[in-house]
């Protein structure tokens, strides 16, 4: 027996009920031409602007078409629905857009020194009229700099959020929470002085021949250290947070001591989040200028010697060239610019890499 339904009561036929119209798949493309069309001749027409006011009105048109035309076609709720859809779409194009300008930028005016002399060569006996010169010291302090941070910071940041989630609890957990959270919004100046009053000017005289205080490359690696461990600690402690308590309970139950459970099953789960944070804490250091003016001093001339002597980097090396009255001057600090850049890159991709080969991380 066929029971009424609206539908039916209405004449309609159940293929009916079942069809409803679209627009068709090349309508976006459509309206998007209509839309720049449209733009472009009332900005002409007016002269109220550029390519950028042309860009702006066509998208704000593009929404509108957009929509109109899902009302008449689809109705009132798909239209909804694809007006939200180009908004999320358009919001993530405008995000995007600033990163691709930086990216053309870097390499549209860093490549103009890309050649083995910036590389091999450094800025030793180079004068504002001269065109050669290069980098090679400051890569040199960036790499030595940021290696001596990050053995530094990833073991004490790790331990310490393995406390804080494993073993934590009372008083001492919160002090610790909120002193990494204070730490986090320190200026990089402030940790620069720091060491300079602590290990310059304090430590390195008792162990200098001379008693006198020493700039190096340590003590920029000790100023860096203490900008990256709120975050390593932090994205660290997030991670571990994020293993499932069963993982923990199912190592437990077979008789595994807490500390082997941690070593073995906690820290190799969170392992990809962690390499993920002391990643951006190294990124940081890496981009760090006034802790390694401070402290290091910065240097013309290459300086293998961690523990004497000044020494730059390629922030600093950026910073000193945008300064500098020479029209060989820009080149050289678009190309430190992109080799930083390029640097980081390297350095987060080949840490991922590592950090998928972990199977009980999949």
């Amino acid at each position: 027996m066929a029971v009424d339904t609206p539908a039916r009561s209405l004449g309609l036929s159940d293929a009916s009920q079942l069809r409803t119209k679209t627009l068709p798949t090349w309508s976006p493309w459509a309206v998007a031409a209509a839309a720049i069309v449209v733009s472009f001749m009332l900005i002409k027409l007016t002269g109220a602007g550029g390519f950028v006011l042309t860009g702006v009105v066509a998208a704000v048109l593009f929404v509108l078409f957009m929509g109109a035309a899902a009302t008449v076609v689809e109705g009132g709720r798909s239209a909804r629905n694809r007006m939200a859809t180009v908004l999320i779409y358009g919001a993530f194009i405008l995000a995007l857009l600033p990163l691709v300008s930086v990216v053309w930028v870097l390499i549209s005016k860093g490549s103009a020194r890309l050649d083995g002399d910036f590389f091999n060569a450094s800025m030793n006996n180079i004068g504002p009229f001269d065109s050669n010169g290069g980098a090679y010291h400051a890569i040199i302090g960036t790499l030595e700099q940021a290696g001596i941070a990050t053995l530094v910071t990833v073991p004490l940041g790790i331990l310490g959020a393995v406390y804080i989630v494993e073993y934590g609890r009372g008083w001492l957990a919160g002090a610790i929470r909120f002193f990494v959270d204070v730490m986090t919004g320190i200026p990089s100046i402030v940790a620069g002085l720091f060491i300079l009053s602590f290990w310059v000017f304090t430590i390195t005289p008792l162990y200098s021949s001379d008693g006198r205080p020493h700039y190096s490359g340590l003590a920029a690696g000790l100023a860096l250290s203490v900008l990256m461990l709120p975050t390593v600690v932090r994205s660290s402690e997030e991670m571990l947070r994020l293993v499932p308590t069963a993982l923990r309970e199912g190592s437990y139950a077979l008789g595994v001591p807490k500390w082997k459970t941690i070593t073995s099953i906690v820290l190799p789960t969170a392992g990809p989040g962690i390499v993920t944070g002391v990643m951006l804490a190294v990124a940081r250091a890496c981009g760090e200028t006034a802790p390694v003016l401070l402290v290091a001093g910065g240097a013309d001339a290459i300086n293998f010697n961690l523990f004497d002597g000044n020494q730059s980097s390629l922030s600093l090396f950026v910073y000193q060239q945008a300064g500098v009255a020479s029209e060989f001057a820009p080149g050289r600090t678009w190309t430190a610019a992109l080799t930083l850049v390029v640097l980081v890159l390297a350095l987060t991709v080949a840490a991922k890499l590592l950090a998928r080969r972990n199977k009980l991380a999949r």
